[in-house]
């Protein structure tokens, strides 16, 4: 109470309504990765976890994606003949991309240098450390590391699965390589520690986001018109035989003795070229080039002289040596050369017909974003179909997913990535790596945990150095119990009455021993009732026999 000295008309506000629990941010991931550039404000924001709410905020601070390069070969007509792309070494700008067409929202970037830089373990474990000075990232992500040797990503995958124990308010989301198809590379790579703290999704995703590119990185070669048919060739020893002909005809060549005493040449209609009369100890590469000048019956076959003139051996055998197939161009340029041209347009109709394959976990991540801000953490994130997706690099069947869902030997669960006729590209899994763990076996209550602890944490900052006795400990009850049965009402803890669902225990002789009071601690038990997502759906069938 206030001492009151003068006299006069004093006011005084009297608290009535209890503390309350917010409940902190469920899906803010973390990404971690190399851009063109991490300037913010004129300020250089490199090795920094920057904030962004946009997929057009990212662009202005970290810039634009690295630039495909693409091989083109274009046939006489100028038609286009095949594309073939060099992916980038840095995917981040794509993921995060996606990240947003699947929902996301506010996440933190991670730069750890540019494009130019070699991707490398230090790099990621430099910018875990990192994130493990911010305090709001709910989803470390980790997908371009997935690039990184085996042993490097599974060292990177275990310091940050290390890092969600140790502050115990954030998950991972993991990608399985994209070479190790039934994910026993990466069951054996991660180890046993703290699997509960993250996730693995398998396969790779085939996306409808678009390379980007610049002009001057798209190489174009042009084919001689006898390339639509076929061109074969073979160097043997000094000498470099050619054909042309169809792409179904099948050359040969064979270099033999005779019982003449000048080079000859005989080509057969399936296609074979003989030399013969080379002596056994061999012959010059100049003279069999000055022989075949004279010869008429060539039917599509050349011999021209390569490298230095040594002697030349006869072949083995009588049967022939086959030719290799191999393109012959005009000439090559760059697709900035034809801007305006109608060779322009149509090569630029068939870039955009190539897509990026890219790792899950960026749209995994915006799944969990859209389910936590539609429906609530304690939601599983499955049963959700994928954007900007035309399905998985590879199909996963129901056995297939046997194997992976339910791990007989370590207990290692991997989600999968299905497609569906009718439902597109879905999330058919909602496991942690703890897939044998009653307690800790599904995603949604690993992070309905961490989501209640962060939060009744920070809320009970204010009993620190307050009176350790009864009144303290009520409204620490009650704003507990508050918060939980807001949960409950919202579905996200089991039970049909308050009590099955949660309980909230403090006082001296439930949680506090006098020694307790007498050092300073006051000890809240919760319990927590939480919901577990339906996983499998039994239909049991019977006959119902006739009632007459």
């Amino acid at each position: 109470m206030s001492n009151f000295l003068t006299p006069g008309v004093y006011t005084e506000e009297v608290p009535l309504l209890p503390q309350s629990v917010a409940a902190v941010s469920t899906a803010v991931p973390a990404f971690i990765g190399y851009t063109k550039k991490a300037i913010k404000e004129g300020k250089n924001v490199a090795n920094m976890a920057v904030r962004i709410s946009t997929f057009l905020e990212f662009k202005e601070i970290f810039g634009k994606a690295q630039s495909t390069s693409f091989s083109v070969e274009i046939n006489e007509d100028e038609t286009v003949k095949s594309v073939t792309a060099e992916a980038p070494k840095s995917t981040l700008y794509y993921a995060i991309d996606h990240y947003f067409k699947n929902g996301g929202g506010d996440c933190y970037i991670v730069s750890v240098g540019s494009y130019t830089d070699t991707a490398n373990k230090d790099g990621f474990l430099a910018g875990l450390d990192i994130l493990r000075k911010e305090d709001e990232p709910t989803l470390i992500m980790l997908g371009e590391a997935a690039k990184l040797s085996s042993d490097d990503y599974f060292e990177i995958c275990q310091q940050a699965l290390a890092q969600c124990e140790e502050l115990k308010d954030r998950f991972c989301i993991f990608d399985i390589k994209r070479n190790d198809k039934d994910a026993e590379g990466f069951r054996n790579g991660i180890g046993t520690n703290n699997l509960k703290y993250g996730a693995a999704y398998t396969p790779y995703l085939q996306t409808s986001l678009n390379y980007i590119y610049e002009d001057s990185d798209v190489s174009i070669s042009k084919l001689s018109s006898t390339q639509e048919g076929g061109v074969f060739e073979v160097i043997y020893q000094g000498i470099k035989i050619s054909f042309e002909g169809s792409e179904s005809d099948i050359p040969k060549f064979r270099v033999n003795g005779g019982n003449g005493t000048d080079i000859d040449f005989t080509t057969s209609d399936n296609n074979l070229l003989t030399i013969f009369n080379v002596p056994e100890d061999g012959t010059s590469a100049i003279d069999i080039i000055t022989a075949w000048e004279g010869f008429n019956d060539k039917k599509g076959f050349d011999i021209v002289a390569v490298g230095e003139s040594g002697d030349i051996k006869r072949t083995e055998g009588t049967g022939g040596q086959s030719f290799e197939s191999t393109a012959i161009t005009e000439g090559s340029f760059t697709l900035d050369t034809k801007k305006g041209t109608a060779l322009y347009s149509k090569i630029v109709s068939e870039l955009t017909k190539e897509k990026i394959i890219l790792p899950p976990s960026a749209a995994i991540a915006g799944v969990y974003a859209t389910i936590d801000r539609q429906r609530g953490v304690w939601k599983a994130p499955a049963n959700v179909s994928l954007n900007s997706v035309i399905g998985p690099v590879e199909k996963i069947s129901s056995a297939d997913q046997e194997n992976l869902n339910v791990d007989a030997t370590a207990g290692k669960s991997v989600n999968a990535i299905r497609s569906f006729v009718g439902k597109g590209t879905m999330v058919w899994g909602a496991r942690t790596l703890a897939g044998n763990d009653n307690e800790w076996r599904y995603v949604p209550v690993r992070r309905l945990f961490n989501m209640i602890e962060e939060s009744t944490k920070k809320a009970s900052h204010f009993a620190v150095f307050e009176s350790n006795d009864v009144a303290t400990w009520l409204k620490v009850k009650a704003m507990i119990e508050s918060f939980l049965y807001g949960i409950w009402q919202q579905g996200g803890l089991a039970g049909s009455t308050e009590e099955q669902a949660y309980f909230v225990n403090i006082g001296l002789g439930k949680t506090m021993t006098q020694q307790d009071i007498l050092e300073g601690r006051m000890i809240v038990e919760i319990g927590i009732a939480a919901a577990r997502p339906a996983e499998f759906i039994v239909l049991k069938f019977s006959h119902k026999l006739q009632e007459v």
